[in-house]
């Protein structure tokens, strides 16, 4: 019932009598429904103009989108990540999620960033995750190979920036705003089967209003943002730079890039390396320049040594 009620409010207060006519209950239910969805992580407004989404609030009919990604949609307050709830959709056999289905929540008890560590978005943040079905848009069968998923997450930082319109990407998976401070991460999972994935969940954390200690978020560095113009932004991004062909990403990434040309310290899982981050290989692995020579790191953890100047590396 609460999420009946979630699905009717919009930015612009409603009566409870009018809301209350709307899901044939009495006024105190809608009251008490509010006050649920309050107690969840839900921003409702409740005001003597009536009950309303607070602005920018991510919830779908708030969302302008441009493109394929997020047709299928769902706001929630409490989660216990957004990758295991795209999943658990998709595994729906009455409703399966579609190929670009996106859940969006507020708060997360068992969020995830890379390699399993627990993450926790601050109030403020934008949380969510995309589902991406082999075969594309009609959501068919054909599976995901190695080499996609390898540039899905190249693909997803050149929009996340994109869409942002300031900061520069750490590779693999982190969007630095000026300076160093972190601004976003990517996260992408896949079910993996032999060397082909039926499908991937994209999840991406955005601090847009709200940040960790010693992280920055986009309202530093643009005025007038909000969490579901965000969102919109990126997922129109997101529908162009996942279809792009492997070299327009690879070359969007570099010129946006704040790891090559660098000194850096790669925590591999064959011990650390340290080196020059020298460019990207057609898979998007990184090419570190060693006293020893070049060694190619295809997953590990870069450090950037020595602070930003502010912009991505020419």
């Amino acid at each position: 019932m609460p999420q009946r009620l979630l699905d009717l409010l919009t930015d612009t207060p409603q009566s409870g009598e009018r809301l209350a006519g709307r899901l044939a209950v009495g006024r105190v239910t809608v009251h008490t429904l509010a006050h649920k969805l309050l107690e969840s992580g839900i921003p409702v407004q409740i005001t003597r103009a009536g009950y309303a989404l607070a602005p920018g609030t991510p919830a779908p009919g708030l969302v302008r989108r441009a493109g394929t990604l997020g047709a299928a949609m769902r706001y929630l307050g409490t989660v216990g990540s957004t990758q295991d709830t795209v999943r658990a959709w998709a595994d729906d056999a009455a409703d399966p999620a579609p190929h670009g289905a996106v859940v969006v929540a507020e708060y997360q008890t068992g969020g995830r960033g890379r390699r399993g560590r627990a993450w926790s978005p601050a109030p403020g943040a934008l949380t969510f995750s995309v589902l991406l079905r082999g075969g594309g848009e009609d959501g068919g069968e054909t599976p995901l190979t190695l080499p996609e998923l390898a540039l899905m997450p190249l693909a997803a930082g050149v929009a996340v920036q994109a869409a942002c319109g300031v900061g520069g990407l750490k590779w693999p998976n982190d969007l630095l705003a000026p300076g160093g401070r972190k601004l976003a991460g990517i996260l992408l999972e896949a079910d993996l089967r032999g060397e082909e994935a039926r499908r991937a969940v994209l999840g991406i954390g955005l601090n847009v209003s709200g940040a960790p200690a010693g992280a920055a978020h986009l309202s530093e560095l643009r005025s007038g943002v909000t969490r579901a113009g965000v969102l919109g932004s990126v997922l129109a991004q997101l529908d162009r730079w996942l279809r792009a062909p492997p070299a327009e990403i690879l070359e969007a990434w570099a010129r946006v890039s704040v790891t090559l040309g660098r000194p850096v310290r790669v925590q591999t899982p064959r011990g650390p390396l340290e080196g020059v981050a020298e460019r990207l290989d057609a898979g998007g692995s990184l090419i570190v320049q060693t006293p020893n020579g070049p060694h190619t790191v295809s997953a590990g953890d870069v450090e950037l040594i020595g602070a930003l100047d502010g912009g991505p590396a020419p």
